[in-house]
């Protein structure tokens, strides 16, 4: 086991870490240069058109230092805070951790927020410095803010480049000498621990696990502690570019098990493998489960697809374990699913995946966060979904959540961060200066307000150099109201929202407006409404496509224009009674995007 070393990379988003490992790869003969491609380790289509790590990836390189072959187990992590839940599974199978910085950007929030999970796990941390070739690089700045970060000596900062390969030995090196090797007990009953799963169509499904206790052989009788199933080791093996089988493998050890498993719901992440014959007495600790920040309802265009869909999202569970779901019903939209999603991103990755991986055209409802509804029995109800909220006179108020958010960004933007977050109803808790001209500030605001467009906008108010990490702070209470768009006096349920008094007005408004835009006009008047409760608080109306039934009338006595019209009006408040209006997808689409 000495030989052994396990160690994940963490770092901002765009800090150069794929390439990094890339360089890990070639350095160590894992990769060679025929196969190589930029950012090997992200191999979902997705992942390499929009140049960010959606998945953790665990490769073994084997690497030879002092005259010793060492083994060593690299998990390349995601940066975006949507997918922080990817790197703390990542940092629980781990002991040592590289932290990558930028060079020319300096420590971004996700970087901080990534840092202390690490070091709560105890993780030795090897600070480097990427992006050194660079010309806009300021080494200095940068080890000064790390230095004061982690409280490190200037010395043990690694220079590097993931480009030109620059400090690649230094890194090797620094793995082997500092990052301390798996400990354990391989006499000990087996204690395996699942990070991650992949659905193979072929073979069902492969978990990936990290052996803390004891050892397994090919063949072995084995049980997953959470779900109490019990299965044969068919083939289990380590992590290469491919998979590579063996024949045993011992505490310490990263790699995959495949024991013909064909049911999603029987592997869940987190959970720990042990012998059927010789079981381990407790599972493994410090595996916390997923909390969705973001709710959405996710339904087929077309009704009959419905169980394809439910194939689909258990699939797409497998390999993403944040992301949950229960069945839900729409009168507007038909059967669906409402889904938890870490954030916005995340949702539109999940819509991507679905869409590319499993061919499944999917109608999106507007996201909202969950609340909590005080009602006057005194009871405390959980609402994920608007039209899930009790009658209004039932409701005592309603709490909604709140989070901590930290934005470093540079001093000349603090003016028009601040305005932003306390127009999103934020309050600004701390301001601190981390050099003479990086700022991190501190605000306390609802996560409904950060849902929709916040992140886009802070972006483009900073110029794209503000960072943002985010944490869950409990419920506050909130002057929060329902509100209701109507066609015709019918609710559609899927538009509903909840929503805070102060923004309802105009929100309802600019709806009504969009919605005019969008559906197609009938043979009669279609009234669009917003409503909260019996209360209309705007109304847009599209005009009815009339016909000219008085163009044979020529001449005569007026009775006679008159009595068509009659008879015409008679048959459109007749259409209208009957009549059904189809709300068109896009009509969908542009509420989520109203500015």
């Amino acid at each position: 086991m000495d030989h052994l070393r396990n160690f994940c990379i963490i770092a901002h988003i765009d800090h150069g870490k794929s390439t990094l490992a890339d360089r890990l790869l070639i350095r160590t003969g894992t990769l060679n240069e025929r196969d190589f491609q930029d950012q090997v380790l992200d191999n979902m289509e997705l992942e390499r058109e929009r140049g960010i790590t959606i998945k953790s990836h665990a490769i073994q390189m084997l690497h030879e230092y002092k005259g010793r072959q060492y083994t060593l187990n690299l998990i390349d992590t995601p940066g975006h805070v949507d997918f922080s839940y990817e790197v703390s599974r990542s940092i629980a199978a781990c002991e040592g951790a590289l932290l990558i910085v930028d060079a020319t950007q300096g420590i971004q929030a996700q970087t901080i927020s990534n840092l202390y999970q690490a070091i709560d796990h105890d993780l030795e941390i090897i600070p480097i410095l990427n992006k050194m070739d660079m010309d806009s690089a300021m080494p200095e700045d940068v080890k000064d803010q790390i230095v004061d970060l982690i409280g490190c000596d200037r010395e043990e900062i690694i220079e590097a480049s993931g480009k030109t390969g620059l400090g690649v030995d230094e890194i090797l090196e620094a793995i082997i000498e500092h990052i301390p090797a798996p400990t354990g007990d391989t006499g000990a009953p087996l204690q395996a621990l699942i990070f991650d799963s992949v659905f193979n169509s072929y073979r069902g499904i492969f978990a990936y696990f990290r052996i803390f206790n004891g050892s397994i052989r090919k063949g072995e009788h084995v049980k997953f502690m959470a779900t109490g199933k019990e299965y044969h080791a068919d083939e289990i093996g380590v992590l290469k570019l491919g998979t590579e089988p063996k024949e045993e493998m011992a505490a310490g050890d990263v790699g995959y098990i495949i024991s013909g498993i064909k049911t999603s719901s029987e592997v869940k992440v987190g959970d720990t493998i042990t012998h059927v014959d010789r079981p381990s007495d407790r599972t493994i600790a410090g595996f916390e489960d997923v909390k969705p920040m973001v709710f959405a309802g996710i339904y087929p265009v077309d009704a009959d697809d419905y169980e394809d869909l439910r194939a689909s999202i258990e699939k797409l569970q497998l390999n993403d374990a944040s992301l949950t779901f229960v069945p839900e019903s729409s009168a507007a939209l038909g059967f669906g699913f409402r889904c938890g999603f870490l954030g916005l991103l995340h949702m539109e990755i999940i819509q991507e995946r679905l869409d590319r991986e499993f061919n499944m055209d999917v109608i999106t409802t507007v996201p909202n966060v969950s609340f909590k509804v005080a009602t006057t029995k005194e009871e405390m109800v959980e609402v994920h979904n608007p039209s899930g909220l009790p009658v209004a006179t039932a409701i005592d108020h309603i709490e909604e959540p709140y989070i901590t958010a930290q934005v470093i960004s540079k001093a000349e933007y603090v003016g028009s961060i601040m305005k932003l977050c306390l127009d999103k109803r934020g309050t600004l808790k701390n301001q601190v200066y981390l050099t003479s001209n990086r700022v991190e500030l501190s605000f306390e605001m609802p996560l409904a307000e950060i849902v929709f467009d916040f992140y886009d906008k802070l972006k483009s108010i900073s110029k794209g150099y503000a960072s943002f990490d985010y944490h869950p702070h409990g419920y506050r209470k909130a002057d929060l109201v329902k509100l209701d768009i109507l066609l015709n006096g019918e609710m559609v349920d899927a538009l509903s929202t909840l929503i805070h008094r102060s923004n309802a007005y105009d929100f309802g408004r600019r709806i009504c407006v969009k919605l005019k835009e969008l559906i197609p006009r009938q043979q009669y008047e279609v009234a669009i409404q917003a409503a909260i409760g019996a209360k209309v608080i705007a109304r847009e109306t599209v005009k009815a496509v009339r016909k000219d039934v008085t163009a044979k009338c020529y001449g005569g006595d007026i009775t006679r224009k008159r009595k068509l019209l009659e008879k015409q009006k008679k048959g459109k408040k007749r259409m209208r009674q009957v009549g059904n209006i189809e709300v068109p997808q896009s009509a969908f689409l542009a509420v989520l995007k109203l500015d």
